[in-house]
């Protein structure tokens, strides 16, 4: 059994019967950077065991590690981006691998593999697999060709959790680094997850930085559902508040 649960912006737990996967961990707040939802968890000392934690690139709001050090286990295995592995260890976390684009490595019982992404920083996406149940978790990267692969790799999705925000960097041009709803709409089409959820879409760079640093389809998963209900209607789309458990 698979239950999905949203702890804010991209975080997520995921549970695939009793083995826990977090993902993309944020349990802090700094100046620009505003979770712009109530965090299910407040702080990693109070997280439930894990069965392993993957963190798709080293951006702030998706690698928390000053945080995530209050999790008392640090053996608890990561599957990690490229580059990313030393400054995790660093944190005090021993047990860590790297995973580029098709590698793969479990965590607990769970199957992780990597895969294609593209944003400001180097990025991988992840395939995770358990218990007879498949999830493909966005992170927050663009909508690039090479995602379509994950379709053929993987035919029979139960689960994508995928950002919608379309986030713009206003000060290089509203160069964009995310993929916003018809996107990941078209993403859904291309998957055919059985379930859907959106996520990184409530994120806020506060009053100042929503002006002057970057632009958004904030606090709009409703575009995305109606672009899913669109592009790929035998998709289910379910809005998840944080803290609100679904099983799949």
């Amino acid at each position: 059994m698979l239950t999905v649960t949203r702890v804010v912006h991209a975080s997520v737990l995921l549970d695939f019967g009793g083995a826990r996967i977090l993902t993309d961990p944020w349990f802090s707040e700094r100046r620009f950077y505003y979770q712009g939802e109530p965090r299910s968890i407040a702080t990693a000392a109070d997280l439930p065991e894990l069965a392993g934690i993957v963190i798709s690139h080293g951006h702030y709001d998706h690698c928390d590690l000053d945080a995530l050090i209050g999790y008392p286990d640090k053996t608890v295995p990561f599957a990690v981006v490229p580059g990313l592995a030393a400054k995790v260890r660093a944190a005090g976390f021993r047990n860590v691998t790297e995973l580029a684009p098709w590698q793969r490595t479990h965590l607990g019982p769970v199957e992780v593999t990597a895969a294609p992404a593209k944003h400001g920083v180097p990025e991988v996406t992840f395939v995770l697999r358990a218990e007879g149940d498949t999830v493909f978790f966005g992170a927050d990267t663009l909508r690039i060709p090479e995602l379509d692969e994950v379709a053929r790799r993987f035919p029979e999705i139960d689960l994508a959790l995928l950002p919608i925000n379309g986030l713009r960097i206003r000060p290089i041009l509203n160069h964009r680094v995310v993929m916003d709803a018809v996107e990941a709409a078209d993403l859904t089409h291309a998957l055919r997850p059985r379930l859907a959820v959106p996520i990184h879409y409530a994120f806020t760079s506060g009053p100042l930085g929503d002006r002057i640093m970057t632009k958004s389809e904030r606090n709009r998963p409703d575009l995305y559902r109606d672009a899913a209900g669109d592009l790929a209607p035998e998709t289910e789309v379910r809005v998840l508040n944080p803290g609100i458990p679904l099983t799949v």
